[in-house]
């Protein structure tokens, strides 16, 4: 799989952007604030319909603009299929595949998978949790696109849960018969959508381990790196089976111990929008005891693991390394490089061409005031 061409309208500091290219590594230099994390940004939110450097679509479209359109070609196998999408603030985004319009943006999710690598990215091992479910739900949503509308759907009946426990805090009423047999129906909403994202999470954390204690490895060879899945419930639901009836059963067990606290707070506190992924080193939390290097080395191994997963799959996602090796030391800059070397495409921004490393040579790209340009 890779990105044949890449066209944009009116995308960030672009108002037309026309980028041909080739499989292997292209590499975008220029100085910084020019342009080139906007054209890998571009491509990773072709593939998850999200950004990593912002949480909403309005600062992706040009200053003065209407909407944004950010096109893709792409080569997977033999075939070919042209992506667009519509980026539209405060309204819903439009997406076309082969300049037909489909009924959802999400329907395209899967058609172009990506592993983007970022400085954002210790965000993954320094941020609150959030950052660590995010990283596994996009993970989710690359590998099984269905997964965009088990969050939706868990994202939705959670906020109208909430809505009824805020006003009845604010209101002070108590748990009344009526409100306690409504919160049982949404209780039940909750717990069997929440019970389907919370297996595929166990899943995928399963399937992330040893990838991930691997990557770390030969990054940072030292104190082995781990994860934990920690519930919100404080326990979990017995050996950790993933099966959908005893989840389900778990988390209506939290709800109902919860609920008089929940009433209090006005939210709900159990559920996988409040788990946790623990990122270890050793026998040690990363958050808090992980040196820079470190941090970044776990950060870097958690991507490279979802790689390996996705190639797995079979399909190698495009990698995408954004301003990442003038972060790293000269050991972990060239054991990266290795790492990713063989992948079937490797798009790069650097400030200066330094900052690339000699084992991924190939196309060169300069940005510079708006213009990208292919030097070699």
């Amino acid at each position: 799989m890779h990105v044949a061409h890449l066209t944009l309208a009116d995308f960030r500091s672009y108002a037309v952007a026309e980028v041909p290219l080739d499989a292997g590594v292209s590499a975008f230099v220029g100085p910084n604030g020019q342009g080139k994390t906007n054209l890998v940004e571009a491509i990773g939110y072709v593939a998850s319909h999200g950004s990593h450097r912002v949480a909403t679509d309005a600062p992706l479209v040009r200053q003065g603009a209407p909407r944004a359109i950010i096109r893709a070609k792409v080569h997977r196998d033999v075939r070919e299929a042209l992506i667009e999408l519509e980026i539209n603030p405060g309204r819903a985004n439009r997406a076309r595949l082969n300049r037909a319009p489909v009924p959802r943006p999400r329907e395209i999710l899967g058609m172009l998978r990506t592993v983007l690598f970022a400085p954002e990215d210790l965000a993954l091992v320094k941020g609150d949790p959030g950052e660590r479910r995010r990283f596994l739900d996009e993970l989710l949503t690359a590998r099984a696109p269905r997964f965009a509308g088990v969050r939706a759907d868990y994202d939705r009946v959670l906020k109208q849960r909430n809505a009824l426990l805020k006003s009845a805090a604010q209101q002070r009423r108590g748990l009344t018969p009526e409100l306690a047999a409504t919160l049982d129906v949404w209780d039940t909403h909750l717990a069997q959508v929440g019970a389907e994202l919370l297996a595929a999470r166990l899943d995928l954390v399963a399937a992330l381990s040893p990838l991930v204690e691997k990557a770390y490895a030969e990054l940072a060879p030292g104190a082995g790196a781990g994860l934990e899945y920690r519930f919100s419930k404080g326990d979990g639901p017995g050996e950790f089976s993933t099966g959908r009836g005893e989840l389900v059963s778990y988390l209506l067990e939290g709800l109902a111990e919860a609920r008089r606290q929940e009433l209090a707070r006005g939210t709900t506190v159990v559920g996988p929008h409040r788990d946790e992924l623990l990122l270890k080193l050793g026998d040690f939390p990363a958050r808090g005891y992980a040196s820079h290097g470190e941090s970044w080395s776990f950060a870097l191994a958690l991507r490279l693991a979802a790689y390996e997963l996705l190639r797995a799959d079979g399909d190698d996602p495009v990698l995408i390394l954004d301003d990442v090796f003038a972060e790293l030391d000269s050991g972990r800059r060239r054991r990266l490089a290795e790492m990713v070397a063989p992948a079937e495409q490797v798009l790069i921004t650097a400030a200066v061409p330094e900052d690339v490393p000699v084992e991924l040579t190939g196309a060169v790209y300069s940005v510079a005031s708006g213009e990208v340009d292919r030097v070699r």
